[in-house]
């Protein structure tokens, strides 16, 4: 019917009246009358009970050069909203950001999946390892982590992301995916005060505790949970904890990522989940204990 009412609409003759429309010509005349301007909607009176759909941010590397990463985010069933190139540093827009993009793919963080529905994609042009021996990752340029940089905290922002939502492809992905890999710089997005850290001041402590009687798997395997991962708890030492592990510290211990505890992991994993182990900088260079929402704006160039 509504088909119809278009197609009548758009017709500049109307067409003979056969009895079994009779029934309908009162609607008809009422939507013929409204073909032109549309019904009235009154937005007068607004609901405060609202936010953005937005409430992550995720980072990725495209593992390709720029040609292939554009071509392969946007013609391949793959997308991306952002893309930030190499030489120049330019931010390319891909997908608006009221539309979904297909760029986390199967994806999970503290028991919401499918991420797509709910992030923004951030793909920057870097190529990982290349595929080759892992400890020969790509550095990224200065000028794509300015803009970055830039870019999440224009975003979030915009649609108040908290910042710990603010994640790499591999913490949602981790049975699958590495990127942003172990060089980009997530602590220094915490001195400028894009997401939280951990309390650096009780590190050196926790880590000789740690040190010296050394957690299990099951204990490992909780407080990554609790943390956000996927992860299921066995209580063994399984390949998937390993690998989980290995994310954890591409992020928050990068000089060493190879999946296996110590005392200084045990001791991140420990502040990540502490109610008061994670601070975050204000616009006035101070620390604060970080309770999930998101500061107000910082001053430019804070």
């Amino acid at each position: 019917m509504i088909a119809r009412t278009r197609q009548t609409c758009q017709t500049s003759g109307a067409a003979p009246v056969r009895p079994a429309m009779v029934a309908f010509s009162g609607l008809l005349a009422l939507v013929l009358a409204a073909c032109a301007v549309g019904p009235r909607i009154d937005t007068s009176h607004a609901s405060e009970a609202h936010d953005s759909r937005v409430r992550y941010i995720i980072v990725h590397y495209t593992a390709v050069d720029f040609d292939d990463s554009l071509r392969l985010l946007t013609q391949t069933g793959v997308s991306s909203h952002y893309l930030i190139g190499r030489d120049p540093a330019r931010i390319h827009r891909l997908v608006p950001e009221h539309r979904r993009a297909r760029h986390a793919g199967v994806s999970s963080w503290r028991g919401e999946t499918y991420l797509n529905t709910a992030s923004i994609g951030i793909e920057i042009v870097n190529r990982g390892y290349d595929w080759g021996a892992p400890e020969d990752w790509e550095p990224y340029d200065e000028a794509q982590i300015a803009a970055a940089a830039w870019l999440i905290d224009d975003i979030g922002e915009r649609h108040a992301i908290a910042p710990h939502r603010i994640l790499g492809h591999a913490e949602v992905s981790p049975d699958r995916k590495s990127d942003p890999g172990p060089l980009f710089p997530w602590r220094r997005l915490a001195w400028a005060g894009l997401v939280p850290w951990p309390d650096e001041t009780r590190l050196e402590a926790l880590t000789a505790q740690y040190q010296a009687a050394p957690p299990d798997a099951a204990w490992h395997q909780a407080r990554l949970r609790a943390h956000g991962y996927p992860l299921e708890e066995t209580g063994e030492w399984d390949a998937a904890t390993h690998r989980v592990l290995a994310v954890f510290q591409m992020r928050f211990r990068p000089a060493r990522h190879d999946g296996v505890t110590d005392g200084q992991t045990a001791a991140l994993l420990h502040l990540v989940t502490d109610p008061d182990g994670l601070m975050l900088r204000g616009a006035d260079g101070v620390w604060r204990p970080y309770r999930g929402a998101r500061p107000g704006r910082r001053p430019a160039g804070g």
